[in-house]
């Protein structure tokens, strides 16, 4: 509703667009939303789709964000969708640290040789893999260098 606070003042959507760290295309489109219908046109109207974090989760990110993003190091309180992303980034890496993995299985197959799996990451991985580039001087062009 910042957006909306700006339009009534009449400010310009380059100045909205740099207070609240958006592109102005997307001001644009929000002032054309608010002139056709006010500010409930401006309304959220929920997620796109469903959420991946379940209810569980976001018990556990919940008093995180409610101390807000100065509690957690930020500049300022604005909850952006890209320090959310930093902070289920921050918490599942905390969990890496102690020991969970969301994708490390419960048990090991039956059938796993471990014998053949070191075995081909010995001998077959090394020839398969790309090899190194040689360091030395490189070419800034992308065109090959005349050949003398």
């Amino acid at each position: 509703m910042l957006a909306a606070d700006g339009f009534v003042r009449g400010e310009k959507n380059t100045v909205i667009a740099k207070e609240l760290r958006v592109s102005v295309r997307s001001v644009e489109r929000w002032r054309r939303s608010w002139r056709e219908g006010g500010r409930q046109a401006l309304r959220p109207s929920g997620p796109a789709k469903r959420p991946k974090l379940g209810h569980s989760d976001f018990a556990v990110l919940e008093p995180l964000l409610l101390e807000g993003a100065m509690a957690q190091g930020w500049a300022d309180e604005r909850w952006t969708l890209s320090r959310v992303r930093l902070l289920i980034a921050d918490q599942l890496e905390l969990l890496r640290r102690h020991g969970w993995s969301c994708q490390q299985p419960a048990r090991r197959a039956v059938e796993r040789d471990d014998a053949a799996v070191s075995g081909w990451v010995k001998e077959i991985w090394p020839r398969a893999k790309p090899p190194r580039r040689r360091s030395g001087h490189g070419w800034s062009s992308r065109t090959k260098p005349l050949s003398r």
